[in-house]
This record gives C-alpha cells, structure tokens and sequence, in this order.
C-alpha cells in the first residue's frame, strides 16, 4: 500500500488559505505556465558521502520501512542517526561513525562551473532554474544570517554558491529560483532523526526557529530577487498568524521584489501560487490549476554513488514523463544531484543531453502549449499517446513506429493536415473515431510527433 510522504502528506487536497493570507491569491504568471520545465539541483555536504540505498520511487514504499532505508541521499544526516539502519553502518564501516558535519570541511566543489552547468540547463528548454539553499541537514548554501559559520562560504567550498548559481542562470537567460527548507532543520532544532515508528514527524514549530527561518528568506529575496520561492516540508508554525516574522510578511517582501513571481505549497497551508506532487507522491493535485511534478532522475536528489541505469531514467523515459505532464497541464521539475565536485553524474548528463536533443527537434510543440480538450481528441496508452495544442494546431506525441492507430480522435482534427515536426506531410487516414498512419524510426528516439490542424 503505498503511503503519503511528509513532504506531500501534510497539504490537504483542498486546503483552504487563512483569511490573512488571501489578498496573495492571484492568476498564475503566464511565464510559469509557458515554461513546462524547469531544473532543480540538491547540493550539500550530503553530496560528499553521496550514498542511499535505491529502494525505489516515493509514493510506491511503506513509510515505516521508507526512512530507514531512505533512497534520498541529502537525508543522510537523518538516516544515519536511525539506530541499524544501512545506513548508520556504512558511515561506521567507511568514515569511523564520524560526525555528519566533518562533510562541510571535505566539500570541495573545484570542478563546481556554474556557466558550463546553467548552458546545460538552457540546451534541454528548462525555462527556470532552483537550486537547494539549505536543505533540512541545515547547511547554507550562501552566508545566511544567524549561521555562525556553518555555512559554504565560512566552510568547506569558501564560497558563496547561490550567488555563484544566480549570476549564471540570470546570464542564461533563465528564471533563478530558491528551494529553501523552512521545516525542518536538523542542526537548529536538535530534534531526533525522524522514523515514523509511531512518532509524530518531528519538526520546529517555535518562534525562536520561525525567526531564523524567516530571517533566511528574506536575505534570499534581498540577494538574489529569485522568480521562484520553493518551500519544502511545512513552516514553522509561530511564524504563520500575523506579524514581524511571519510567513505573511515574506510573501509581501518576495511579491514586492518579484510582481510575477510565483511560490508553491509546502508553506505550510499558507499560501501557494501552484501545487506539488513529487515522483507518484501527491499525485492528487495533478490536473487542476497549476502545478509541477518535481522528481530526480533516479530515485534520490541528491547524488547517489549507489545508483546505476537501472535506476534512473532514460532520456526517452525522462522525455516520456516530460510530454506526460505537460500534456495534462502541469510543469516537471526535474532534479540534478551535482556531485561534491561540481560536476554533473555521467548518467544524469546523458538523460539531459537526450531531453535537450528531443526537445531541440520537438520543443515547440511542447513549451508555450496547452493541454487539448479530450473530446477533441483522447491519451491514450496503447500505443502510448499524448496530445497538446499550440493554438490552432493539436500536437499528438506517439510512443510507436510502423502502423499506428490512434483511438479517440474527433472530426475536429483534420487528418489531411498531418505533418512530421520539420513539416513533412505524413499521409494520416480516418476510420471512424481513429487515425491510421505508419511511422517511421524518429532521429531522436522518444514519441513522434505529428501536427495537425484543428478545424474552426
């Protein structure tokens, strides 16, 4: 049976904003909505160990048996303080069961450039960039107020990476976006490693956390002016009703900075621009309003020495789930695991040069697109089929070659009209509420695409 992960579970599928907090409500920015993909990258020193047991996707495991054998590298810090876990046994066997934050000084990113990297982000069409500021292990990305040190630019990369990241995302021509984990802080809290053997998901909720968290995103919003604020887990909760350091207040300051900026939905029902699932997790709020789907390419985000092919997508499986989600009106934030070097994982960088391939040959059918009605014309899985519609013309993604039948296709759709992405006319017959055609082998393996023009 599979069980709802804290990260998802605490937001209702219809929560409903505290009065306070409505006048933020508002259209989702056209940008947000054309973009279809963004690129999300956890760094820390969790990167350094960078090791997970692969147990499989969030939202297909048992909780109870979830964190202690948690796939997500960057919880480390968490699973190693669970008692026996395989984890807690290899950072004996391998670093003499030293402390979590002896990682900070051996994070040494020298091959860390960040232009290089954000030129890959730009090739697959990601049209907005987020990186970790500070995941719940604690660790600043940047030199955040109240830190004492513990953070990059005092410790271990001697810099300030945020910065580092903004810079080249705004010189790509990107959106820059900051994830930053007002739940839970392992280190400010001194909270027990979580388990979910009968406990409740231990998180700071006091005033004296509130304000430190909140002091640390308004420095974020000072800095960088981020298009994207991307909360994860919940928010503490003094910091929620009215008042000097209150989620309210943030909002004000990041809308004040950024009119068309958007935030999601993990702070704490509070207020969101769009909702969150993540890999099968949540999955609920998929379909309506605006919403993104965020998962890495295997199954943790960050780097995970432990995962091989068998783990991660494709490039045609990372493009499948691409056209999937945007097909149903929603944005993929997919995730990158940088490794304590800087460097993107050889497997990870194959999948995105395959998406950026695909996407160079089919992305205008793809990004600035709109999910098109059913009743015009249906998904459907054998052959695997997805629709979109770029104003009056219906883009169907076919996951086949050599005869195809597509089910469920109205009048609506002219048939005469088809043609293959670069404009070659495909000759596409009608049988009743089916098209009929044969596709060829596509350059780039991953669906065809085939354009035709809607009538009216």
């Amino acid at each position: 049976m599979k069980k709802e992960h804290p990260s998802v579970a605490m937001f209702k599928d219809d929560p409903v904003r505290p009065e306070n907090y409505r006048r933020f409500e508002r259209d989702v920015p056209e940008w947000f909505t054309d973009a279809k993909l963004g690129v999300f990258v956890h760094w820390g020193p969790y990167s350094v160990p960078a090791w997970a047991e692969p147990i499989g996707e969030l939202g297909t495991i048992e909780k109870q048996y979830w964190f202690a054998h948690n796939p997500y590298a960057e919880w480390y810090y968490n699973t190693i303080r669970i008692e026996d876990s395989p984890a807690a046994e290899h950072q004996r066997e391998v670093y003499g069961g030293a402390p979590y934050d002896d990682f900070i000084d051996q994070w040494d990113p020298a091959e860390f450039d960040p232009d290089e990297f954000l030129a890959l982000v730009k090739s697959t069409g990601a049209g907005y960039f987020v990186p970790t500021t500070k995941h719940h292990d604690g660790v600043t990305l940047w030199d955040a107020p109240g830190t004492d040190g513990r953070n990059t630019v005092a410790r271990g990369p001697k810099r300030d990476l945020i910065g580092a990241f903004e810079k080249a995302t705004r010189d790509a021509g990107l959106r820059f976006g900051v994830y930053y984990s007002g739940g839970l802080d392992w280190h400010f809290s001194q909270l027990p490693p979580i388990t979910d053997e009968g406990q409740e998901f231990g998180r700071p909720v006091d005033a004296a956390y509130a304000e430190y968290a909140y002091d640390h995103v308004v420095d974020l919003i000072d800095r960088y002016s981020p298009d994207v604020l991307w909360g994860d887990i919940e928010w503490p909760d003094a910091g929620k009703p009215s008042g000097a350091f209150s989620m309210e207040n943030l909002f004000e300051k990041f809308y004040a900075a950024r009119p068309d900026g958007v935030a999601n939905d993990r702070w704490g029902e509070t207020h969101w621009d769009f909702r969150t699932s993540e890999y099968q997790n949540g999955t609920s709020v998929e379909g309506t309003g605006a919403w993104e789907n965020c998962r890495g390419i295997g199954y943790s985000f960050g780097h995970n020495t432990q995962e091989d092919e068998r783990h991660l997508l494709s490039g045609p499986a990372a493009v499948a789930s691409f056209v999937d989600i945007v097909s149903r009106g929603g944005n993929l934030l997919l995730n990158v695991g940088l490794t304590a070097r800087g460097t993107v994982p050889d497997l990870q960088r194959r999948t995105l040069e395959h998406l950026a391939a695909w996407n160079a040959v089919n992305g205008d059918a793809v990004f600035g697109s709109r999910p098109l009605d059913a009743s015009i014309a249906a998904p459907a899985d054998e052959p695997w089929l997805r629709w979109t519609r770029t104003g009056s013309t219906a883009n169907a993604f076919v996951d086949a070659v050599g005869d195809v039948r597509l089910p469920g296709v109205s009048d609506a759709v002219d048939a005469a009209s088809a043609r293959l992405a670069d404009g070659t006319p495909l000759t596409v017959g009608r049988d009743g509420d089916a098209l009929v055609a044969t596709l060829a082998e596509p350059a780039v393996a991953g669906p065809v695409l085939v354009r035709f023009d809607l009538a009216g």
